[in-house]
């Protein structure tokens, strides 16, 4: 069924922060306990999964519509701009990529890709990140590919020639900035060595960057 007062419609594209753009393939009532409950049904491609999502709860779980072409725009304009570097601790950035990453605006999930693109031309980053970076390009990808009618192989185009400029010029800093984060990283090698030497890196944050 579809309702002409819930705030998506079948068919219509949504993002669910974490998880990418989705389809709205229904909107359907379904017995919860003792109520009767109105779910969107929603396709997720990049995952070929389908999700029921309770309507009065899209809004706390960050479910909203794609970006118009200018917010899109913006987006990809302000990873090509200069910005201060986050802290040096990658469990802390870790962190609060992931934050951002939960929260899902376009904004959010920009900042996240510029963030740890440049931080990689510092230091290959450690593998949570990798993944984390990866997560939030594709996300970016997407979204931007549905609010721009391109596709994302173009829309990857675009993103790489606005980070990789600003992407040299770290790569030339380098040096420099990888003397100034030694001491950091080197602690938490040390700690880990100390504490849990036979340890394997799991999914919570580990206390080692293991990809070095």
């Amino acid at each position: 069924m579809s309702d002409s007062k819930t705030a998506y419609q079948v068919n219509q594209k949504i993002v669910y922060p974490s998880q990418g753009v989705g389809k709205i393939t229904e909107i359907k009532e379904k017995k919860f306990k003792d109520q009767v409950l109105l779910y969107y049904v929603i396709y997720l491609e990049v995952s070929d999964m389908t999700v029921m999502i309770p309507v009065d709860r899209c809004e706390e779980m960050g479910i909203r519509a794609i970006v118009s072409p200018e917010e899109a725009e913006k987006a990809l304009t302000m990873i090509g701009e200069e910005f201060e570097p986050v802290t040096s601790d990658w469990k802390l950035r870790y962190q609060m990529n992931l934050e951002l990453l939960k929260k899902g605006s376009v904004t959010d999930i920009a900042t996240i890709v510029r963030c740890l693109y440049h931080r990689s031309k510092v230091k290959e980053l450690p593998i949570l990140e990798r993944k984390l970076y990866d997560s939030a390009k594709k996300l970016l990808e997407d979204e931007i590919s549905f609010a721009l009618d391109k596709t994302t192989k173009e829309v990857e185009a675009m993103i790489h020639a606005k980070l990789e400029p600003l992407g040299l010029l770290h790569a030339k800093q380098a040096p420099n900035l990888t003397k100034a984060f030694v001491d950091n990283d080197d602690e938490d090698f040390i700690v880990a060595d100390e504490e849990e030497e036979d340890e394997e890196e799991d999914e919570d944050i580990p206390d080692d960057d293991s990809d070095e």
